[in-house]
This record gives structure tokens, sequence and C-alpha cells, in this order.
């Protein structure tokens, strides 16, 4: 079989587009032929809006999801702000999947402890969906999702959410910053989650996304609770643009973050500042 060219975009059909918040869009894409993406939970494939150019974006749905796969998208630049514009039956380019996401199968057996913050709900949603799925459930111990965003305004996947807090084989735990009317629910930063999480510490493993200034201390807080530096994956997605290496966007030290991630084992990059 002729091997593929990572460099040259699939024309791709938005099948379902919907607004999320402000600033957030959910797309449902199609590739040529309705086959599968074929990636794993925290890969991200390279967005194409023709004539304006291409923009690295996170994976939102499970690779169990067949026929199509979702993203969410933040309009924030010249590529998103096309996207935007874009309309469902319209095209796009998708290049990818691209980098190194979770091993589930790594994660088999164990307590899984989802920590999102923001948008950072979206790659990790890919991770929750394929452990939550009831032909998978079984693989693995609790599941724990800890999510939290500025307001309730800013949610993103409510109606997930609050599927995910009426499940009794998950536990599902939200905060938000700032308290607006109609909020009822905890209030403070994600960190305020975790202090009460009681956790069998032989068998658990934290998996970490969120805005950058959120890492530093989510990892102090899942470190006070005993966890080691092996059993927390942070995803570094944010630093990306190209996708294959060349453009040095995403490098730290000699790490290149489109390759060697963007989910990281957090004991492999701890002495890398410019990482966290």
């Amino acid at each position: 079989m002729e091997a593929k060219n990572i460099y040259v975009p699939e024309v791709s059909s938005i099948i379902k587009k919907e607004k999320m918040t402000e600033l957030e869009t959910f797309y449902d894409i199609k590739l040529p032929g309705g086959r599968d993406l074929g990636h794993e939970p925290g890969q991200f494939v390279e967005v194409s809006v023709f004539g304006i150019g291409e923009a690295p974006i996170s994976i939102s749905s499970s690779h169990l999801k067949k026929g199509s796969f979702e993203m969410v998208v933040r309009n924030v630049g010249n590529v998103t702000g096309a996207m935007e514009r874009l309309n469902e039956g319209d095209k796009i380019g998708i290049r990818g999947p691209f980098g190194h996401g979770f091993k589930t199968e790594e994660f088999e057996g164990k307590d899984i402890v989802i920590i999102a913050g923001g948008i950072g709900l979206v790659p990790l949603r890919s991770l929750i969906n394929t452990v939550i799925d009831p032909n998978e459930r079984k693989k693995y111990g609790r599941v724990i999702i800890l999510y939290g965003s500025k307001t309730k305004e800013e949610f993103l996947f409510r109606k997930e959410l609050k599927m995910w807090e009426e499940r009794d084989d998950i536990e599902c735990y939200v905060t938000v910053d700032r308290k607006t009317a109609g909020w009822s629910g905890n209030v403070g930063v994600i960190t305020t989650l975790i202090p009460d999480l009681k956790l069998d510490l032989h068998r658990t493993v934290a998996a970490v996304c969120g805005p950058p200034v959120m890492y530093k201390f989510v990892i102090l807080s899942l470190r006070s609770k005993g966890l080691k530096n092996n059993q927390i994956y942070v995803s570094l997605e944010r630093k990306m643009k190209c996708g294959v290496g060349k453009c040095g966007h995403c490098q730290i030290n000699n790490i290149y973050v489109c390759q060697e991630g963007p989910v990281f084992n957090y004991a492999y990059i701890e002495d890398l500042k410019e990482a966290i």
C-alpha cells in the first residue's frame, strides 16, 4: 500500500457544527469515504481552511467513534476565525493524526484521575469517552473527572458533564473560579477539588490538561497527595504549530512537542522548566 503523505491535507466535510460558548465551536468531521481517523486519545490533527492557512487542533472524540471524528475550535486567530465562518457541508483540509497520546493500555487495571481546566477538556474528552465506554469500562478502576472553568457560562460539553455526574460508575466534580447567577456548586480553582480525594496511591494515574498557569499547582497538589511524577501525564498541545517537527515552534531544548508529545509522562519532562 502506498505510504500516506503527511504533508498533503485530505479534503474533508463538516457534517455538524454547533456553538458551545462565545468562543468555542464543536465540529464533527467526515474524512473521504467516511474512513476512521485512526487516532489515540490526546493526538491532534492539522486543519486547513483553504486560502487562509492551517492550525493544529486537538481531537475530542474517542477512537471508538466510527465514521467521523470531533473537534472543538476556539476562535482566536485567522484560521480559527475562518473556520467559524464555515457551515455544515463545507470542506476543510485534514492532516494527521499526529503526535503521541495517552496509551490507554498502560492505564488498564488502574484508577484514573482526569483533571481538565477550561478548553483542556477537549483533548481529555477523547480519553474520558474511551475509558467510560460500556465495552471498555471494566478494564479500568475508578474514573475520577475534575473539571474547572472561570464561570459556568464557559463550560464545554454541558450535557455530557451532567451525564458523567449522574453515572454511578464515574466520579465527576466540577468547580468555577467565579460564581455567577444560577451556580450552586463548588467555587474555587480546580486544585480545591484535589485535597478531598481518597486515592489508592499504588494504582492511581493522573491525566492533566488546561491553561499553562494550572499545571504547576495541579502537579504540586497531586504530589502532596502522594502521587509520584511517573504517575502523572500532561498534555502540552498549546505549544504546537506545524505538526511535523519542522517549524521549531514547539521545541523545548531537544524535545519537539508535536513529535514526542503532546502527551508526556511528567517524570520525562520534570527538569524542563519551559515545559510547564
